[in-house]
């Protein structure tokens, strides 16, 4: 039997084995709503796709738990932000014996957490630009002195929600004070000027490496998700040693942090040809827009196909 139709056997037999249908976990009350509102609805799809019978739960509702602990027994995550990528619902699932998609609860914290993120690729050698966390005495005179441009970053927020670009010590303030609306914490960090990418992670491999291009001051809420001008390079431009450095730091950023799975890191690249780590997702957007799915393509996955095998390499028949 070659490893083709193993593969193929191996799908059906897995199939056979799934229990019910599907729980799908989208929406909440992050900021993130609306999008993991797209995600879920692509996820619902391309799950029926693939013949999985799946139901949507919208875990804004205050008995969603309590429905899944009745009907279901394994899960979907397509929640993106505070309350459904941190742990919070990993950890609620797994103390009523359901299976869910993505990363655990340590590794859905701490991937959430910029901050301890940082920190970690720090610790590993991993290289991440220079930062440092904001407070109300921060001298941001200093900071613009020592970097020129700031990237301000609510510390667990997606989507750059809350993010923006400062030059002047004034910019600088306001951004701290509107990022404070969304965390507690925030992450100030120096601007890495040059080349966007992103590198998704399936099943311990990291897939084509997508270059991100757009005519916004960087790649915000507005050129991920609204935008139809943003730019998808794929084949990304790179050399071939170039794709495989980055894939390499991409998968070690992804190790580092515990995450199993399916994920996304995202990774900018300076004038001298030198990569830094920028944030690794545990749940990447699944919408019209969305790079994983883009990256899959390009590796040979439809979009039932791609969602299926996260199913698949994350719950327990």
């Amino acid at each position: 039997m070659n490893s083709e139709v193993r593969q193929a056997h191996l799908l059906v037999e897995w199939r056979k084995k799934l229990q019910g249908p599907v729980a799908v976990l989208l929406g909440g009350s992050s900021a993130e709503r609306e999008i993991s509102l797209q995600s879920g609805a692509a996820i619902i799809e391309g799950l029926k796709s693939q013949g999985i019978e799946v139901v949507a739960i919208d875990t804004a509702t205050p008995d969603w738990l309590t429905d899944v602990v009745q009907n279901y027994k394994h899960a979907f995550i397509a929640l993106h932000g505070v309350g459904g990528e941190d742990g919070t619902v990993q950890s609620a699932l797994e103390k009523v014996g359901i299976t869910y998609t993505g990363s655990g609860v340590s590794a859905s914290a701490l991937a959430m957490d910029k901050i301890k993120t940082k920190l970690l690729w720090q610790s590993e050698n991993l290289s991440t630009p220079d930062f440092t966390v904001l407070r109300d005495v921060s001298d941001c005179k200093a900071l613009i002195e020592k970097w020129g441009e700031v990237i301000i970053k609510p510390a667990s927020e997606g989507s750059s929600i809350g993010m923006a670009i400062a030059t002047t010590e004034s910019e600088l303030e306001a951004a701290y004070l509107a990022a404070k609306t969304f965390d507690n914490e925030v992450l100030a960090e120096q601007v890495i000027r040059g080349a966007e990418f992103t590198v998704a992670i399936l099943e311990n491999r990291a897939l084509p490496v997508i270059r991100l291009e757009t005519d916004h001051t960087f790649y915000d809420y507005d050129a991920k998700y609204i935008a139809d001008d943003t730019r998808y390079i794929l084949p990304s431009g790179l050399s071939s040693e170039k794709e495989e450095e980055i894939k390499e730091l991409a998968l070690a950023a992804f190790k580092s942090v515990g995450c199993k799975a399916w994920g996304r890191v995202d990774v900018m690249q300076n004038e001298l040809g030198e990569f830094f780590l920028l944030e690794v997702n545990t749940v990447p957007g699944m919408t019209s827009h969305s790079l994983v799915p883009m990256a899959a393509k390009a590796d040979g996955k439809n979009f039932g196909q791609l969602v299926e095998d996260v199913l698949r390499l994350s719950v327990d028949v």
